[in-house]
């Protein structure tokens, strides 16, 4: 299953996932990193551009919100997913439970 296609220049990046958690990714349709992984893992991989090859990384994991992946070339990002939604996502649990317990105790 492709989860997402990125178009950098002249290149079509893939991040593909298997069921059984295989990892790969796809630079113009030929694999160039390729790991088995369950909650994330990183990848390192070169593309070409304007005849220059760059360093790219690929950092893959799972959060609230499902699959988050950052994607970097040489070290700036190109890609960034939101970091700590789960903090909301507990404050706002916590908000509701207590909010919940308010109403209850003032019924008594």
């Amino acid at each position: 299953m492709i989860y997402v296609t990125i178009y950098q220049d002249q290149n079509k990046i893939e991040l593909h996932n298997s069921i059984l958690g295989k990892e790969t990714i796809k630079v113009n349709d030929e694999i160039v990193s390729s790991k088995y992984s369950f909650f994330g893992t990183v990848h390192h991989f070169k593309i070409d551009q304007a005849g220059k090859q760059n360093e790219c990384k690929l950092t893959t994991g799972y959060g609230l919100g499902g699959i988050q992946f950052d994607f970097t070339i040489n070290g700036n990002p190109v890609i960034e997913t939101p970091k700590n939604q789960w903090i909301r996502w507990l404050a706002v649990f916590i908000i509701t439970i207590g909010f919940i317990i308010l109403l209850e105790l003032l019924k008594k």
